[in-house]
């Protein structure tokens, strides 16, 4: 018996279970912590004013069994650069706290052209201003390099002069510690430069540089026509020496020149063509098919757009996204999403009406892996439609959101242009989330509208799409609608009910 037991190997291998940050909070933070299970990170966003070498983490939890290994949270942590903190759970998991802080900054001079290049790895600041200015004594305007309550040397903050034709030293002490900071002045030929157009579908951003102060703004044409049209002045948003224009009301698929001023100068010329007007399939959502018990949102013989939660819910139940004559015109389909529990006794879970541009990928247990978007590249400003609501005392609760319990539910409809290699993947599983973050580096543009009250009968709705850059261009477009704003985290009011129909994609203001 020994001789053959030492023969015998384990080759059992040990579970490979990922452990995961479900929550982490820190004191004074701006807003909630993303936690981003694929990439192992979690991202806590401060006020400027905060010390980010001395963060106090004030609570955390844990996916089922996992634990800290070397728990750094008793005492503050040093966020100012990326904190890792090994995660045990039959296996280490590495983990990366990031703390993310967005310091307003600003050093502008009189006569200045364009705005201050602010180099804050490098700790400088170019700026520009006409051959004409006296480099000798250049007046401050206003100046802030540091976070709010930083001290600058010399004190600068309320104006002054200095010599802009050598490098001019500023430190700059915030929490103990110094930077020590360079102004550098160039001087211009150009009395006015046209920087950029950005063509949208009805609507241009054109970007101009000149000498603040002066009768500064944009004209454009259409391309191969004489005349010129200048943007409106409340169209116009000046920046000291630079400007942006919004150009309303263009053709689409169009080609336009623009140009930029300054009194009687004029930058150079640039050519931009305008995109195309793209509606959603089925916006209406006049088109549906029962696939057994499973509801689905487009023709039995066409190409799915649309994606719903329904394959999810009715693993214990029935569909709970479903068409309804009940439409605002009276004629053809609308939506309806219901929120409720699905299950036998208290075996399930609340599962929230919802409705999506994507699919529905696969259930993991009784909680969906979710694909949100389709390929999309042009520019809406709305998004409007048609909703009715009817809400119910939220009665279903998650660990973060127990406080909510009693308290009307919300419905949401929201839109995102994001520019991703691939469709964004939602996981609802409390050990494995990963939901949208509208703050995330890949959102182009968002918009939303919620509503926490019964609304009796159709009301039109309309929210504006707010864009992080005129000049990036989405990938995938995408769309929710939802009877219960937070049920992704399986938290809402049973009865909550959401009818919507006849969205619109609107490309002008």
């Amino acid at each position: 018996m020994v001789m053959f037991s030492s023969c015998i190997h384990n080759d059992i291998p040990y579970a490979r279970i990922q452990a995961n940050f479900i929550t982490l909070q820190a004191k004074g933070q701006d807003e909630g912590t993303v936690i981003d299970t694929v990439a192992m990170t979690a991202t806590l966003t401060f006020p400027e004013e905060i010390n980010l070498s001395a963060v106090q983490i004030t609570g955390y939890s844990l996916s089922p069994g996992a634990q800290i290994v070397d728990n750094p949270f008793g005492s503050p942590v040093d966020l100012s650069k990326p904190l890792y903190v090994y995660l045990k759970l039959y296996q280490n998991w590495l983990w990366k706290i990031i703390g993310v802080q967005d310091i307003e900054r600003y050093f502008d001079v009189e006569g200045q052209i364009g705005n201050s290049t602010i180099d804050v790895p490098g700790r400088r600041v170019v700026l520009y201003v006409p051959a004409s200015a006296d480099m000798a004594s250049l007046k401050i305007l206003k100046a802030k390099l540091g976070r709010k309550g930083s001290t600058m040397l010399p004190d600068i903050a309320d104006g002054g002069t200095f010599d802009g034709r050598k490098p001019f030293k500023i430190s700059v002490e915030s929490f103990g510690d110094t930077e020590e900071w360079t102004v550098y002045v160039e001087q211009m030929t150009e009395t006015v430069r046209t920087v950029s157009a950005d063509a949208w579908t009805c609507v241009a951003w054109v970007y101009g540089q000149a000498e603040a102060g002066r009768d500064n703004g944009v004209e454009y044409r259409i391309a191969g026509s004489e005349e010129w049209t200048r943007v409106p002045k409340d169209d116009i948003t000046d920046n000291g020496g630079a400007f942006t224009a919004c150009i309303k009301h263009l053709s689409p698929q169009t080609a336009y020149q623009t140009r930029a001023y300054s009194g009687e100068d004029y930058g150079a010329t640039l050519d931009f063509t305008t995109g195309s007007i793209l509606q959603l399939p089925n916006s209406n959502f006049d088109q549906w098919w029962l696939d057994k018990k499973i509801w689905c949102p487009w023709a039995e013989d066409g190409t799915p757009y649309w994606g719903t939660g329904n394959t999810g819910a009715a693993t214990l139940g029935q569909s709970n996204t479903v068409p309804t004559e009940d439409t605002p015109s009276g004629s053809g389909w609308a939506a309806c999403l219901q929120t409720r529990f699905v299950g036998i006794g208290t075996l399930g879970k609340l599962a929230a009406g919802n409705i999506f541009v994507g699919s529905y990928v696969r259930t993991v247990g009784t909680n969906g892996v979710l694909s949100f978007g389709r390929p999309f590249t042009e520019h809406p400003v709305k998004l409007r439609g048609q909703f009715k609501y009817t809400t119910a005392p939220i009665n279903y609760t998650s660990t973060e959101f127990k406080h909510m319990a009693g308290q009307p539910d919300t419905c949401v409809v929201w839109l995102a242009l994001i520019d991703t290699a691939e469709p964004f993947e939602i996981r609802t599983a409390p050990n494995d989330r990963q939901l949208f973050d509208p703050n995330g580096d890949y959102v182009v543009a968002y918009g939303k509208m919620e509503c926490a009250q019964t609304v009796s009968s159709y009301t039109p709705f309309e929210f504006e799409i707010k864009y992080n850059s005129t000049s990036r261009v989405p990938k995938y477009i995408l769309i929710t609608a939802s009877a219960s704003k937070y049920g992704d985290y399986f938290t809402g009011g049973a009865g909550s009910t959401l009818y919507i129909d006849d969205f619109e994609l609107v490309y002008d203001y």
